[in-house]
């Protein structure tokens, strides 16, 4: 009884969350005209499927912007936070320690406060307004969160297997690439999940540092919901479309996210 009491409540709270999701897709089915609210609750008979043709169109350039912008920014930073992670986990030094606090102070940093100098430095050096500069942008602000995922995942690694191909005359990028890439799967799914959800779905950097030819989806969204008199079914079948690429990205590896997560986090 009381299991099934808890399954009750579980799926209670699953129904009451996923409460807006329905009402999304419901208002993106929707003619304009038939959006009011004493047929908020009611299913549209016919589907208007214009809606996501409409939105498509309008999104098709910045869908591209974004499919780029989150895959190229999301392996690079892997990259850099691979080999971060790795040169503090098994190569320490003299004030590695103090590095890595440095380096995870970033995560803590808040978008607003560094906006205007980043601006400024990105007119300077002439990358304002491009694909190239918003991607350089979070590969440098995902480094913080990506390298504590790969260090504390490498902690684990057992020395002996660095120590052994150290024997065998393997070096720095030897072991790397020889011992703990082959290793460091799990890792990267959890880098490629937190780090292509994150780019995908940021605004901020999107809106300010990119002209209209390099913006992302999530511009674009912005823009779809128009002027004073708003076409609800556009916005909405317009965030349908944006978070599936996202969606779908967590059915595929979601469930390597916890595995790969919390790697790291019980010592011994």
């Amino acid at each position: 009884m009381g299991r099934a009491l808890l399954y009750g409540f579980l799926l209670l709270m699953a129904g009451f969350f996923l409460l807006p999701v329905y009402l999304v897709v419901l208002t993106a089915l929707k003619e304009p005209a038939r959006i009011t609210l004493e047929t908020v609750w009611q299913w549209p008979h016919p589907p208007y499927w214009e809606s996501f043709r409409t939105a498509w169109e309008a999104f098709r350039p910045k869908f591209q912007n974004s499919v780029v912008l989150a895959v190229s920014a999301t392996l690079l930073s892997a990259l850099v936070g691979s080999l971060n992670g790795y040169v503090l986990a098994k190569w320490p030094f003299r004030g590695s320690g103090l590095l890595f606090a440095l380096i995870l102070f970033g995560m803590f940093i808040p978008y607003q406060s560094i906006l205007i100098p980043l601006f400024q430095f990105m007119k300077s050096i002439g990358l304002y307004g491009s694909l190239f500069g918003l991607v350089l942008v979070h590969v440098i602000y995902g480094i913080p969160i990506v390298t504590l995922i790969f260090r504390n995942y490498y902690s684990e690694i057992p020395d002996e297997l660095v120590e052994a191909a150290r024997i065998d005359g393997a070096g720095f990028f030897g072991i790397f690439r020889h011992v703990i890439l082959p290793l460091s799967v799990p890792a990267f799914v959890v880098v490629a999940i937190w780090q292509f959800t994150q780019i995908w779905n940021e605004f901020l950097f999107a809106v300010t540092l990119t002209r209209p030819e390099s913006q992302p989806i999530t511009v674009a969204l912005a823009q779809l919901a128009g002027g004073e008199a708003v076409k609800w079914n556009l916005p909405m079948a317009g965030a349908i479309l944006a978070a599936l690429p996202t969606l779908l990205v967590y059915i595929l590896l979601g469930r390597y996210f916890l595995r790969g997560l919390l790697a790291g986090s019980v010592k011994g």
